[in-house]
């Protein structure tokens, strides 16, 4: 045990908050501080207008396996999320669902069954997949992602409403751009892993709820301390956190934060980011989606999420657009109108919504580029440590990658001598 060891994690997010529990789970003191009166970092609870949203929609999956067990641990209720098997819905018609048959057959028999594709580009599907298998799922070298459907024959009609969005959602970043080793070990784990790890995991709490905030009480229960809102002003070499000594520190703030930091980091990697627009619209009780969450193609709008469905707000969608484009330039009113307008259009005619709310996270994530260079967890100054996503050798930036990243740093904390 490591009752001595007091350690301060600057940063209350998903990352930060994997910290803290690793290091109070392990008998050290923990004391979290964030700038924000509600945890979560890039993935939390926001009032706007008086009405309590997520700051961005998320989808986890099965192959989570490090956020799920952390779950578990601080006591997240299992029926948090719903869990469904792999269905992928598209208002236009197309449509996968994985098979009740043993992994990896259940995924091959729905790519085969996959309706809205030719039989042909279908069967492909299934030869990449096995393809990606042989190599053991490495690209050397790396490239875009885009080029590696090219290779394959994957960029007809089955990039268009698998491969392509399946990489904006995962890894928040054009498929001209994205790193397609870094899609591949997204495939690797979900749709190639074990049984229930391509499954679909929809929160129907807030994304407060789901783990930062029963990872705080974690935390409390065994000594530690969270002091939110708290902004740090000053870190020192020898490990003073606005003048409070601490053992050890662990840095888990966005990449974007870091630069006040830089003397005791080291250097860091010159990232550049991409956004997150989630528009919410309140239609009538009565509206609702055929499935809890349904693509579109051909739109700005990629995914809609039925919130009555999910979290018991009646006639709410969210609607994500995932990485850069020419929305960036669009007012919030012109982002509402365009979604309500593609939204109605493709499911046959909606009401006005009564209200709309867009929520924009300009730096949602670091562009996961081929050739990426990530920061390490170690840094220039001894018993500094960092976490976050960008931290993770193989993962996108997901919230998967966020606690894997904080455990790993917590570990080294509680290594180091």
């Amino acid at each position: 045990m490591h009752g001595s060891l007091n350690v301060a994690v600057i940063g209350g997010g998903y990352a930060g908050m994997a910290a803290a529990v690793t290091l109070a789970g392990r008998g050290a003191r923990a004391t979290v501080f964030d700038a924000g009166a509600v945890l979560g970092g890039r993935a939390r609870r926001v009032s706007a207008r008086g009405r309590e949203l997520d700051n961005g929609q998320h989808l986890l999956v099965g192959a989570y396996a490090e956020l799920r067990r952390l779950m578990r641990e601080v006591g997240t209720p299992a029926d948090a999320v719903l869990r469904l098997p792999l269905e992928l819905r598209y208002a236009s018609g197309f449509a996968l669902r994985a098979l009740w048959w043993p992994a990896p057959l259940g995924l091959l028999g729905g790519l085969l069954g996959a309706r809205g594709v030719p039989f042909a580009e279908r069967l492909g599907a299934v030869r990449f997949m096995r393809a990606l298998r042989r190599a053991q799922f490495r690209v050397v070298p790396d490239c875009p992602v885009d080029a590696l459907l090219a290779r394959h024959a994957q960029d007809g009609r089955i990039g268009h409403f698998l491969w392509r969005p399946l990489c904006l959602a995962a890894l928040n970043t054009p498929t001209h751009l994205a790193s397609a080793q870094v899609f591949a070990n997204v495939l690797r784990d979900s749709l190639a892993g074990g049984e229930g790890a391509s499954d679909l995991l929809l929160p129907r709490v807030d994304l407060s709820h789901l783990f930062p905030e029963p990872a705080a009480q974690f935390v409390r229960e065994r000594g530690g301390e969270i002091r939110a809102p708290h902004r740090v002003r000053e870190l020192t070499p020898a490990l003073a956190v606005d003048g409070e000594p601490f053992s050890r520190v662990i840095l888990a703030v966005g990449p974007h934060q870091l630069a006040p930091f830089a003397s005791l980091v080291g250097p860091l990697p010159a990232f550049t980011y991409q956004p997150i627009v989630t528009c919410y619209l309140q239609y009538p009780r009565t509206v609702r989606l055929a499935f809890p969450m349904l693509g579109f193609a051909d739109t700005l709008v990629q995914w809609a999420f039925d919130c009555g469905a999910l979290l018991g707000a009646e006639g709410r969608l969210a609607c994500v657009i995932s990485a850069q484009g020419s929305h960036q330039q669009m007012a919030h009113d012109e982002l509402a109108i365009r979604c309500h307008g593609e939204i109605s259009r493709a499911l046959g005619g909606l009401p006005e919504p009564e209200w709309s709310q867009v929520i924009v996270e300009k730096r949602a994530t670091i562009t996961c580029a081929h050739g990426l260079q990530r920061c390490a967890p170690t840094t220039a100054t001894p018993g500094l440590f960092l976490a976050g996503d960008h931290t993770d050798p193989e993962y996108p930036p997901t919230l998967e990658a966020a606690v894997r990243s904080g455990v790993r740093a917590a570990q080294l904390a509680l290594e180091t001598r």
